[in-house]
């Protein structure tokens, strides 16, 4: 046993590489079986080029934005590393998790407009056939994001491990991968999200209130635009979303253990534990995504399913691994001792929360529960009672959640300590793969939906792309959920990394008050510190929804001038000018989100640099962002999933269907709906991770 746990500690986290390789081969394969489909006929392929080209236009100049941005702090980072204040490898890390960070999100985008136009085909012949080709041009972002998430962090760390003999050296270097990653996750989200949602505001309130088309209709100047806004948000965006998290939290896992442990077996044991979970758990959402193939039955019973396979794999797999790892347990500096038993809890109660909170959310966002339901009844008296109803559903949704994320933490740290808490993280994040299949598959078949009505397809395959939508709504909105509260977990053991960072840094400095650092609520730095911290994602949200109603302002001026001035758009005989709306959305986007996405930053370097707050207010900035950003990002995601799918139910005949005073009510609430689940709301979990990672950057350069 002791030799199979000596192997285990010094080979796991090859072997956990050599699962992220799986992963990218399975990916690789399923790239293959969605381009193998037939793409439909020529006017089908001509509306997919427009939405590709549109597509890769604005990834384009978005690199090239954030690209700029990225040399400018990595030279930042570089001369402070010649100064001696951060880790000399901190700035090609940074770079590092940049790069990987943007690679995740472009590739799976670029598969994801390629399955939307087969998607449509597929219908042509079966939802089912349709369900299974979506499903694998999603399948393809989740395995790219846990892939190369993995591979990123474990190459980096074994690179790093040749070069340095400190663990801590080691791990302090990783911090600018985090910071890489979070910071373009930030720009990726916002970009995306201001783009999709000035897109989708913009078509719906021109083509739909005042024109009364349907949406995707082929006359409306926004269409493409649209369509081109669900793959640059929700592909893009929501990989380099939850590429970060994922990077982040094994980061987070890795600098508790090697703060709270001693130099030898026992730390290389904790070292190594994260990622042999990440590696198990991509076998588990391989198999989870193979089940929903082979399976047959109604779409979002498959999809659960395939979570569930996954989840129940990586359990079962997840004990023998703990109990060789850890046969004598993990000591920690305080001298307490945690149980193989009891780590192998703390996965489960990842495990766990991860399968509660997509169930917990596809009940407040799915039309077959009361929460939607109560929104569209509401519509029949009017757009003002559909608002009331909508932000009521997402205040309330925030309870379960948070209540489920307290029991996780209490439950967590009662069994393996603070390193506990961050083995429920990974597990949590772990099941990504599965889960990143799952938001992908929404703007997939959202845009097959749209290819179907512009390229006058039979109303029965509208019928199977609308089916499968509505179902994509939902899946949308159940991973947002998933991702916020996986955020708000690790944030609290970023949080923990910050303060035990802290202490070591005064204890090497000799400057380490007795009974070590205190955040007393008696101390007024904290509490100024945590009023600052819990307006950060008020400010954030505020920054992103302006900047949405400016994008969208711009379109709708557009829209409203080619009908105009060519009025033969709404006959028919002359084509809209696609191109333009495309164009302004996308430089509204590139220009609004650099000032949100650098306010974490500038906020962390503010409160830093002023010697009255210093570290202690940081400390309580880092609560207060945690803290009112969970509440606010579960809030907005949840609500605005719920107006969509509340239009969505009407349009299927609730309460007189389209054209009715309900069907323009339930448009006014999704519009509005649009930038909270689209924009602000997801952007907040990036923007909670970066606060803490450069408040940990922030300690030797300040304190």
């Amino acid at each position: 046993m002791e030799t199979i746990t000596h192997l285990l500690t010094a080979n796991g986290i090859g072997l956990s590489l050599g699962l992220a390789g799986f992963g990218l081969l399975v990916a690789f394969v399923l790239i293959r079986m969605v381009v193998s489909q037939s793409p439909g006929n020529a006017l089908m392929r001509k509306v997919a080029g427009a939405i590709q080209d549109g597509a890769k236009a604005y990834l384009r100049r978005q690199v090239i934005t954030i690209s700029a941005i990225s040399v400018g702090l990595a030279g930042l980072l570089f001369l402070l590393a010649q100064a001696g204040k951060v880790h000399a490898a901190t700035p090609v890390g940074f770079m590092v998790g940049a790069v990987c960070s943007l690679v995740a999100g472009y590739i799976g985008m670029r598969i994801a407009v390629m399955a939307n136009v087969r998607t449509t085909q597929a219908a042509v012949d079966s939802e089912q056939k349709a369900l299974n080709v979506a499903f694998n041009g999603g399948a393809v972002t989740g395995l790219l994001v846990v892939g190369l998430a993995l591979l990123s962090v474990g190459i980096f760390y074994l690179v790093m491990s040749g070069g340095d003999s400190s663990s801590k050296g080691v791990v302090d270097s990783l911090v600018g991968l985090a910071l890489g990653a979070s910071l373009i996750s930030v720009f990726a989200r916002l970009g995306g999200g201001i783009y999709t949602k000035a897109a989708d505001v913009g078509a719906d309130l021109v083509g739909k209130i005042e024109q009364g088309l349907d949406e995707d209709d082929p006359r409306n100047p926004a269409t493409i635009a649209d369509n081109v806004g669900d793959n640059v948000g929700d592909c893009a965006g929501m990989a380099a979303d939850v590429f970060e998290t994922y990077a982040v939290s094994i980061i987070g896992a890795l600098l508790l253990a090697t703060l709270q442990t001693s130099v030898g077996a026992n730390q290389d044991a904790a070292l190594t534990f994260p990622f042999l979970i990440g590696g198990i758990a991509i076998i588990g959402s391989v198999l989870g995504i193979l089940w929903v193939n082979v399976r047959r039955g109604p779409a979002a019973r498959l999809l659960m399913e395939g979570v569930f396979v996954a989840s129940v794999f990586s359990a079962v797999v997840y004990w023998p691994v703990t109990s060789m790892l850890f046969q004598d347990g993990l000591t920690v500096n305080s001298g307490s001792n945690f149980s193989a038993a009891s780590l192998y809890g703390c996965s489960l109660v990842g495990i766990v929360m991860t399968f509660l909170v997509v169930l917990i959310t596809n009940y407040y966002t799915a039309t077959q529960y009361a929460p939607v339901k109560k929104i569209a009844k509401a519509s029949q008296t009017g757009h003002a009672t559909n608002i009331i109803a909508g932000l009521g559903v997402g205040n309330m949704a925030t309870g379960l959640p948070v209540a489920l994320i307290c029991v996780a933490i209490w439950t967590s740290h009662s069994l393996g300590g603070l390193y506990g808490v961050s083995v429920a993280v990974m597990a949590m994040l772990a099941m990504a793969g599965i889960i990143v299949s799952l938001d992908a598959f929404g703007p997939i078949t959202d845009n097959a939906g749209g290819i179907a009505v512009m390229a006058d397809m039979p109303s029965v395959v509208r019928d199977r792309t609308d089916a499968l939508d509505a179902v994509g709504n939902t899946m949308k909105a159940v991973t947002k959920g998933y991702a916020i509260a996986s955020a708000g977990v690790a944030a609290l053991v970023l949080f923990g990394s910050y303060f035990l960072e802290l202490e070591a840094h005064l204890l090497h400095k000799g400057m380490l008050p007795e009974g070590g650092v205190v955040f007393s609520l008696k101390d007024p730095a904290v509490i100024i510190g945590m009023f600052i911290g819990g307006l950060l994602p008020f400010i954030f949200s505020a920054l992103s929804m302006d900047a949405v109603g400016r994008a969208a302002g711009a379109v709708v001026s557009e829209v409203r001038r080619q009908i105009s001035e060519r009025p033969g758009i709404m006959d028919g005989k002359d084509e809209p000018d696609y191109a333009r709306c495309v164009d302004i959305v996308t430089r509204s986007a590139l220009r609004e989100m650099v000032i949100p996405a650098l306010l974490p930053v500038i906020a962390v370097v503010v409160v830093a640099s002023i010697p009255a707050l210093g570290m202690v207010s940081l400390g309580g900035v880092l609560v207060g962002t945690i803290v009112t950003g969970l509440f606010v990002g579960l809030s907005m995601t949840a609500a605005g999933g719920a107006w969509d799918n509340a239009k969505k139910m009407i349009e299927d005949g609730a309460y007189g269907g389209k054209g009715s005073e309900a069907h323009a009510a339930s448009i006014t609430g999704d519009t509005v709906g649009d930038p909270y689940k689209d924009t602000a709301g997801p952007a907040i979990n990036p923007m909670i991770k970066v606060t803490n990672i450069v408040a940990i950057l922030a300690i030797p350069i300040f304190f």
